[in-house]
């Protein structure tokens, strides 16, 4: 090991001291039970053994050796943190689940929102506790020293129902408010990294990157926290992010829809049939593949393998390839690092794999594009104006009608939505609105039988 390695060490073994230290001066450290504890009160979970409780339980991520992760269950009374301890990469996420996957569909109660903030020295330190005293920022309930960053915990007074309606708009609220704790002030690293709402982090009381000597430790500064209060730190230009509306509830029952859509209940809940979805051609995950290589920057590099993971997922690519090419662009990753602190690591691809699962399959591409630091272009018109595309589309059905290869009496709305679904298969509902001009109810009817007919309705049906 040379000696500037030795020293870029050094450097930052002490700046773990100086911001520990530091904090300790001003806040009590509280331990691992206790940490947990708080964030999830008694009563929050099925007691061990006691599976009629109806309870969801704390999922932790065990990440040992290239390639394996296994999830342990976390009962009430929280005993499996003991037997977690001896691990060197555990990661915790604030939410409670049903079932052993740490996925959307089985997310149930979010008891805090969390965020990752990276390139922390002593005087990002200072200000982000300046920033919290004023009101700047909202006071965190905790301040966790990670090793070379920080995580900040802000408990909720009550944990929020992960509805599914509820995780998109928390979501979109997170990453407003990630772009207010993370300012230039706060981090060397200008770019923000923008996580979800159940991202996990290194578990309290376990190793750091830096190693066992270097532990995750947990320090008291506020109280819990309401989405109320939290609302007052989103900008005005942001305002559309605010939470203000999360609640409410327009939908149906699952007895009011089995009156109401026989057809659907007996399908989606009868059956158990998934969500309708189609399946994208590879070419778009070997295109994600190679921009991952060419283009990704160091702050993007976990959210990089994120990414490839849900176009795994979109366009039906095993997880064994998956997993292959990401050990792969692991090597490019990690020769991207500036600091021995900023090394990419099979922890982190073990980590970043976790979302290869079918919840994920309608990720948003502007989702995409956020988390990966990487620009999507999508020409949804070739390069034409809204107008011109439209005016194209009647004109193609006008033509196709005289050619007896349409039917003159089936609507032109229905069709210019078919079409526009064939040359642009990832468009989503909201895509066509703008590019076509139709109303939202009525691309929303010829979209949703277009893809019940698993989009192969064909012009002369």
């Amino acid at each position: 090991m040379s000696a500037v390695i030795v020293a870029e060490k050094e450097a930052l073994y002490q700046s773990y001291e100086e911001k520990t230290t530091y904090l300790k001066s001003y806040f009590v450290e509280v331990g691992q039970h206790d940490f947990y504890r708080d964030l999830f009160p008694v009563g929050s979970f099925e007691r061990k053994g006691c599976y009629e409780d109806g309870k969801p339980n704390g999922l932790a991520l065990d990440i040992h050796g290239k390639g394996k992760a296994y999830h342990h269950h976390i009962t009430d009374e929280l005993s499996e943190l003991d037997d977690l301890n001896g691990c060197d990469f555990v990661i915790i996420s604030p939410v409670g689940y049903f079932g052993r996957r740490r996925t959307a569909a089985n997310a149930r109660y979010l008891y805090a929102l969390t965020f990752d903030l990276d390139g922390v020295e002593m005087s990002n330190l200072r200000d982000l506790l300046f920033q919290m005293k004023n009101n700047v920022i909202p006071t965190a309930t905790y301040i966790v020293n990670s090793g070379t960053g920080l995580h900040l915990y802000y408990i909720f007074d009550e944990p929020i129902p992960l509805y599914s309606r509820v995780q998109k708009k928390l979501k979109e609220f997170k990453y407003a408010l990630t772009g207010q704790l993370w300012n230039p002030y706060t981090s060397i690293i200008k770019e923000p990294q923008r996580q979800g709402i159940m991202q996990g982090f290194r578990m309290v009381g376990s190793p750091s990157r830096l190693g066992k000597d270097y532990p995750v430790v947990a320090f008291s500064v506020g109280g819990r926290v309401t989405l109320d209060e939290l609302n007052d730190y989103i900008p005005d230009y942001y305002k559309a992010a605010r939470v203000t509306d999360i609640f409410t509830h327009s939908g149906l029952s699952l007895i009011e829809a089995e009156q109401k859509y026989p057809e659907w209940y007996y399908r989606r809940v009868l059956c158990g049939e998934k969500k309708g979805q189609w399946t994208v051609k590879r070419a778009l995950y070997d295109w994600w593949k190679q921009r991952l290589v060419r283009e990704i920057n160091v702050g993007h590099r976990y959210f990089g393998i994120f990414t490839l993971a849900i176009y795994a997922i979109k366009c039906g690519i095993s997880e064994d390839e998956l997993r292959g090419d990401a050990y792969q662009i692991m090597e490019r990753f990690d020769s991207l690092s500036e600091t021995p602190d900023n090394r990419f690591t099979e922890d982190d691809v073990v980590a970043a794999l976790e979302v290869y699962n079918e919840s994920y399959v309608t990720f948003p591409r502007d989702d995409i594009a956020k988390l990966s630091g990487m620009s999507i272009k999508v020409n949804k018109r070739n390069g034409r104006k809204q107008g011109q595309h439209l005016r194209l589309a009647r004109g193609q059905l006008a033509i196709l009608k005289d050619m007896g290869e349409a039917s003159p009496g089936r609507p032109s709305a229905r069709q210019t939505v078919e079409d526009y679904i064939r040359e642009n298969p990832e468009a989503r509902k909201c895509d066509i609105i703008r590019a076509l001009g139709l109303s939202k109810m009525t691309v929303y009817k010829y979209y949703d039988e277009f893809r019940r007919a698993g989009g192969a309705r064909h012009e002369n049906n």
